[in-house]
């Protein structure tokens, strides 16, 4: 949820010239998030929210939170697109409370260091490797024809985007496991063959929230790709029209509200929003509605969810056209090239590449 002095944050003008310290901290988190779209309620409590939580909580750990732009072209996209997505979601990362004081939030290729290093990463990896990866599976499938290089390689690039900052946690969810793991192959084999280059990272798995499901089937993840419009929310969705999509979300047969994933995954998915944007234990939320009815339950639902989009959608419209915005961008590209630059000179010297000294 966006801080009371984000107004103040927002109206602050970086003098000319002037060099803006970031501390040295102990510890680096990373994420990233691709520019493809607008940004869902699963997106919010399973990443952003945590990330709000991170930054005020984690005090010795320096945070890069990145818009993985050069991520979105492993597909086809429409350049106007991909441009409007990518401030777009800069600015709902900024509305939803991430402080740009402690925070370095930029834009992937304007780092060029993570495509070099992303290379470095591919000519560490095998062939093999990258073909287990079951996202790449998933979306061979789907795309029969005129299949990107970059949708197998991908992975080695989110590598780069990881290792570049030493990152020594990275927040993943379920469907991330792999890729983490690939990551943590590649650091070992790198450092092996050439020397401690590389930090191996962790994940950071959010307790609650890390897998919001689709409302109308919420077997499946919530995906703003889905025909269904109803079958997710979107943070910029009329609130109107949030309302109604968890008045209609798909429940269960019996009017019994309890957390159970396997026979109960409609109501289980709706107790997972409501502890995550009330910070309610499911327990004490399963208790609170005992003998209640569905309807009374997603009632109250639609409005705490409304309640918490409120804010965000009010700040998201301040930042998206203001100057302020690419003052904060400017800012963490600058502080991340002069780690990425760094990072790379160690990595080519390493290697013997160029004439690294």
């Amino acid at each position: 949820m966006p801080t009371l002095n984000q107004k103040e944050k927002l109206k602050k003008v970086k003098q000319p010239d002037v060099k803006i310290p970031i501390p040295v901290k102990q510890k680096r988190l990373v994420s990233g998030i691709k520019p493809t779209g607008q940004l869902t309620l699963g997106n919010y409590i399973g990443a952003l929210k945590q990330f709000v939580k991170l930054q005020d909580e984690m005090e010795n750990t320096e945070l890069f939170i990145f818009i993985a732009d050069l991520h979105a072209i492993t597909t086809p996209i429409d350049k106007q697109e991909l441009k409007k997505n990518i401030r777009s979601i800069a600015a709902i990362y900024l509305a939803c409370g991430l402080d740009p004081d402690k925070v370095n939030l930029f834009i992937q290729s304007e780092v060029n260091e993570h495509a070099v290093l992303g290379y470095v990463m591919e000519s560490t990896a095998y062939i093999g490797e990258m073909e287990r990866m079951t996202q790449y599976k998933d979306k061979k499938q789907k795309q029969t024809e005129g299949i990107r290089t970059s949708l197998m390689t991908y992975p080695a690039l989110m590598a780069a985007d990881i290792l570049m900052y030493d990152a020594n946690i990275v927040p993943i969810g379920d469907d991330q496991k792999q890729h983490l793991e690939l990551t943590r192959d590649l650091a070992i084999r790198f450092n092996n063959t050439y020397g401690e280059t590389f930090v191996v990272p962790e994940g950071f798995f959010p307790e609650t929230g890390a897998r919001i499901m689709s409302l109308t089937d919420p077997t499946k993840k919530m995906d703003k790709s889905n025909e269904n419009p109803k079958s997710y929310i979107l943070l910029l969705d009329d609130l109107a029209a949030v309302r109604n999509k968890i008045k209609s979300a798909v429940t269960d047969s019996d009017a019994i509200i309890k957390y159970d994933v396997k026979k109960k995954p409609g109501i289980s998915n709706l107790l997972t929003i409501y502890s995550s944007l009330t910070n309610e234990t499911i327990k004490e939320v399963e208790k609170k509605y005992k003998g209640k009815s569905y309807s009374a339950f997603k009632a109250d639902l639609a409005e705490i969810v409304a309640d918490s989009l409120r804010p965000i959608q009010q700040m998201y419209f301040e930042y998206i056209n203001n100057p302020r915005l690419d003052e904060i961008l400017d800012q963490g590209a600058e502080r991340a090239k002069l780690i990425a630059s760094r990072k790379i000179e160690k990595v080519f010297k390493r290697m013997g590449m160029g004439r690294v000294r």
